[in-house]
């Protein structure tokens, strides 16, 4: 049984002719015709009584019609409710971010967004890459805010900034008042980093490499509030990405002059994931929020 042939059926039932039906329906009489037979062939049944130019609906034409009709109407229901649903920034917003980006990175946006957009319902996630990739293909959150470049050919990703990276130095570092410095500069020293499974390791490190220094690590941490304390004692150096620049009264931030010290933050989905009214919306406000900081970047350069 289709959908038109009910269509069908209800525009005979209602017009009383094939001819004005078909017109209706904007189809040819003899296409409307013949679904209607398929209809009581599915069936078993005839719907209608063909009396020369006539149709009238038999008993058990009568008797399906109010049937058909709620059919109809409750397509058309479900039709027009999709369309508002997917037209309308309203309903819920899953969003991963690695802890690196999540203090520093959304809750002015989120604010932003939900005053802009009362009727979403954004949720956030904070974890490792790792366990957001998980969540993002396992579809338990809709998109996920981390460091670029990301691996895998399911993934579509829109990058939003590019940020510097900065040594932070005990207040009274030989090298604190300087403006930039080169990582070579700091290969004698003891560093303090991220743990293992937190993607701005492997940032910090790779950064390292390039300058061909090998950093002795002699502390890890989850977070970069712990690292801060520690550096502001005095236990040694770190990494970090511009959004972590704090004012502090035992350490200082000095511009890491190599090249490729920086990173690139952005938004992944997975690639074919449908979305939602909402989540476009949040897409489209992380993106726009990018591209006005970037604008008002180049103008003040």
């Amino acid at each position: 049984m289709e959908v038109h042939q009910l269509r069908y059926f209800c525009a005979v039932a209602e017009t009383g002719s094939f001819t004005r039906a078909a017109e209706r329906e904007q189809v040819a009489q003899p296409s409307l015709s013949q679904q209607i037979i398929k209809l009581e062939e599915e069936l078993g049944v005839r719907l209608f009584d063909r009396l020369g130019r006539a149709v009238k609906l038999t008993d058990l034409g009568q008797l399906f019609l109010p049937r058909a009709r709620t059919i109809l109407n409750e397509l058309r229901a479900a039709k027009e409710e999709v369309t508002d649903k997917q037209s309308s920034a309203s309903g819920p917003v899953t969003v991963g971010v690695i802890p690196t980006i999540a203090p520093y990175f959304l809750p002015a946006r989120i604010s932003n967004f939900c005053r802009k957009y009362p009727q979403a319902n954004v949720t956030v996630f904070e974890d490792v890459t790792a366990r957001l990739m998980d969540r993002l293909r396992a579809g338990l959150i809709d998109m996920a805010v981390m460091a670029l470049p990301m691996r895998g050919h399911d993934l579509e990703c829109f990058p939003l900034r590019t940020e510097r990276l900065f040594a932070i130095l005990p207040k009274d570092h030989r090298l604190a008042k300087k403006s930039s410095l080169l990582l070579k500069e700091l290969r004698s020293e003891s560093f303090l980093l991220l743990r293992d499974d937190h993607c701005f390791r492997e940032t910090a490190i790779e950064v390292c490499k390039h300058a061909r220094v090998l950093p002795r690590v002699i502390f890890e941490s989850g977070q970069f509030s712990s690292i801060l304390a520690m550096v502001g004692a005095g236990l040694g150096v770190s990494i970090v990405p511009e959004m972590a620049l704090e004012r502090r009264s035992d350490c200082h931030f000095v511009l890491v002059a190599d090249e490729r010290a920086s990173r690139t933050i952005g938004v992944a989905i997975l690639k074919g994931h449908f979305l939602t009214g909402a989540q476009r919306a949040f897409l489209s406000h992380l993106q726009a929020h990018s591209e006005a900081r970037a604008a008002k970047g180049h103008s003040a350069s």
